[in-house]
């Protein structure tokens, strides 16, 4: 059926907090709950990055700033629901139920036990390469709606990504054939160092979604309320058999791209300024004080405690075993080939591990 561009922002909270929309039916104990997720979200991220300019983790994407959607598009999924995610979704993925430890443990590269991502937990490890885990997600919503289950997918990518084909063939393969499949876009306004306007010409990346047959949602990105109830609406109607929705959610990146990325040579100052007035948290944090949910000593201690949480992921980190150089090689194939088991050797040879071996020995 034909759908309509989106001309609407959903929003519930204004950046100072203010009610300008219905709060959806949720208990204050949810709400405190969501507010800790974001608030272990910013210092789990700050975290990292600091273990990050120690070498002590490798290159990887702050979240700062998107907490609100990360913990919005997650925090209604059933544990028999799908996420599949890119490198600024570490959030999203604590929310659906993946360990700390084992997101620090992949940025340090670990590849034994301890850093996979649990099967129950239904996550696809994070995917690096853009957009290419839109395809992985609107595959297994395929699998689901086979199968007759009642259960959905979500797919999440950021702005850049949808330039990507991978992006939009998953939106028309979803629309064709109404996967259970939900599309969420975290437009943080920058492909690193390429501006949303230079990507499309289009006013909302939310405008391809009928192009393709699905309806679409434009969010005010940082006002966790709204995404909340968007993404509601979306997983009920997948869940239900109503096909695939796509929702773009609009916020902005105040730390840099990567831990590689040197932003200030190409964000204007007075943008982050504007931005950094927006910050989902301390929105969040009066709503709830205007509620008398949260008192200061409240916040300081809920702080305290998700630091706390942080602390015990990198001492589990810590405790993990060493990890062998050489472990790169066995899991390429279930049965290495010939060729893999020489470069093995090769490099064994070359870091000292291997006395005396000859090449007709491997």
């Amino acid at each position: 059926m034909p759908y309509p561009l989106p001309d609407k922002i959903h929003q519930i909270l204004t950046p100072t907090g203010q009610i300008v929309g219905d709060i959806p039916d949720i208990s204050d104990e949810q709400l405190i709950e969501l507010y800790r997720w974001m608030v272990l979200g910013r210092i789990c991220s700050d975290r990292m990055v600091a273990l990050q300019r120690q070498g002590r983790l490798g290159t990887l994407a702050a979240i700062n700033g998107q907490e609100a959607a990360s913990v919005g598009l997650a925090a209604l999924l059933e544990p028999e629901d799908w996420l599949t995610g890119s490198y600024r979704e570490i959030l999203a993925y604590m929310v659906k139920g993946i360990p700390i430890s084992t997101i620090l443990g992949y940025y340090r590269g670990y590849l034994h036990e301890q850093a996979q991502f649990p099967y129950e937990t239904r996550c696809l490890p994070i995917q690096i390469v853009l957009a290419t885990q839109i395809l992985h997600a609107t595959g297994i919503a395929m699998g689901i709606k086979y199968e007759s289950k009642p259960q959905v997918v979500v797919g999440v990518c950021g702005d850049g990504a949808t330039s990507e084909g991978d992006f939009n063939e998953a939106l028309n393969f979803a629309g064709v054939y109404q996967a259970p499949m939900i599309f969420v876009v975290q437009n943080n306004g920058w492909a690193i160092s390429t501006p949303r306007h230079k990507q499309s010409n289009a006013q909302y990346i939310a405008h391809r979604g009928p192009g393709f047959g699905l309806p679409s949602y434009i969010v005010d990105g940082n006002d966790l309320l709204a995404v909340y109830q968007v993404m509601r609406e979306v997983i009920e109607r997948a869940r239900s058999g109503g096909g695939p929705s796509l929702v773009e959610c609009l916020t902005y990146r105040l730390a840099a791209h990567t831990t590689a990325d040197d932003p200030t040579k190409y964000q204007p100052d007075e943008e982050l300024q504007q931005w950094l007035s927006r910050d989902p948290i301390p929105r969040f944090r009066q709503f709830l004080q205007n509620r008398n949910l949260l008192t200061d000593e409240q916040d300081q201690q809920l702080e305290a405690d998700c630091r706390a949480e942080v602390q015990a992921g990198v001492s589990a980190l810590n405790a993990m075993p060493a990890q062998p150089p050489e472990s790169i090689f066995d899991l390429v194939y279930e049965t290495p080939t010939p060729q893999l088991q020489r470069q093995k050797a090769d490099y064994l040879h070359e870091m000292g591990g291997v006395k005396n071996q000859t090449w007709n020995e491997v």
